[in-house]
């Protein structure tokens, strides 16, 4: 139920214009023998401490609230890592890869809230099935393999060493010369982690690349007609993202994004 505080008067109550709020799309989880809509806390965290926004969580409930209802109280939104991978069918392709996890609810509700917020023209971050949403929500595809392509290092973890070793600097990345992201930055190399299966196949028409691996393969763009903040990336950059600077720089910058849609009285 939608309430707001009011005055004696009957007026409305607006709070002073303060800490932006970030809608973060959640996963669907079973927890025998209930679903939950969840939401890693590294990713959490790095919003609270890096961004300094208020991390809101979406359930995945796009057939009972409409998107709009969101954005016009939300300051941006962030898109999360997750196990699952977004089902082929969105790039028109089959599922071929047995045994590989999905969340169509997640699915419903990012591909059709990634135009939404480029179209309402508020910032926009995500990471890792987060990036490779973003692309396939703007016509692009994906690799569902990169390992058996042939084309690629590998980018996989290696799930048997410790969390802090599969998170680690795994290779390096070559940003765009005055892209986005190396004026964020401010180096033109970045060494980052390397935690995925799938990656980009073919780039969306409405996407620039803001940084490669060296096999070629696209770890960075930017949305070309957005004039905000709305940018992926194919790493992690949440993990332990006060310990490194880069990826600090990259939070930072999406939170200030965010503090300047934040109007200056809000009646949330």
């Amino acid at each position: 139920m939608n309430q707001s505080i009011t005055m004696s008067s009957g007026k409305p109550l607006k709070q002073a214009k303060g800490k932006p709020w970030v809608g973060v799309v959640t996963d669907m989880k079973t927890l025998d023998p209930h679903r939950f809509y969840a939401a890693g806390e590294k990713y959490l965290q790095a919003l609270t401490d890096a961004a300094d926004v208020v991390p809101v969580l979406l359930p995945l409930m796009s057939d009972r609230v409409a998107l709009q209802d969101w954005l016009a109280r939300l300051d941006g939104v962030f898109l999360t890592g997750a196990y699952s991978n977004v089902h082929p069918r969105h790039f028109d392709q089959t599922d071929e890869i047995p045994d590989t996890e999905h969340d169509e609810a997640r699915d419903a509700l990012s591909l059709d809230l990634i135009r939404a917020v480029l179209g309402a023209g508020k910032p926009l971050f995500g990471v890792c099935r987060g990036f490779q949403e973003m692309n396939v929500a703007l016509g692009g595809s994906l690799h569902q393999n990169l390992h058996l392509t042939g084309l690629y290092q590998e980018h996989r973890e290696d799930k048997s060493q410790p969390l802090a070793v599969q998170y680690g600097p795994a290779h390096e990345v070559e940003l765009t010369a005055g892209g986005q992201l190396a004026q964020i930055t401010g180096t033109d190399r970045m060494q980052v982690n390397s935690v995925h299966t799938q990656g980009v196949a073919e780039l969306a028409q409405g996407l620039q690349v803001e940084a490669r691996a060296a096999d070629g393969l696209v770890e960075a763009f930017s949305v070309i007609s957005s004039s905000t903040f709305a940018l992926g990336v194919q790493w992690h950059p949440e993990w332990e993202v006060l310990q490194h600077p880069h990826n600090r720089a990259l939070f930072a910058a999406f939170g200030n994004a965010c503090r300047e849609a934040v109007p200056t009285t809000s009646s949330r």
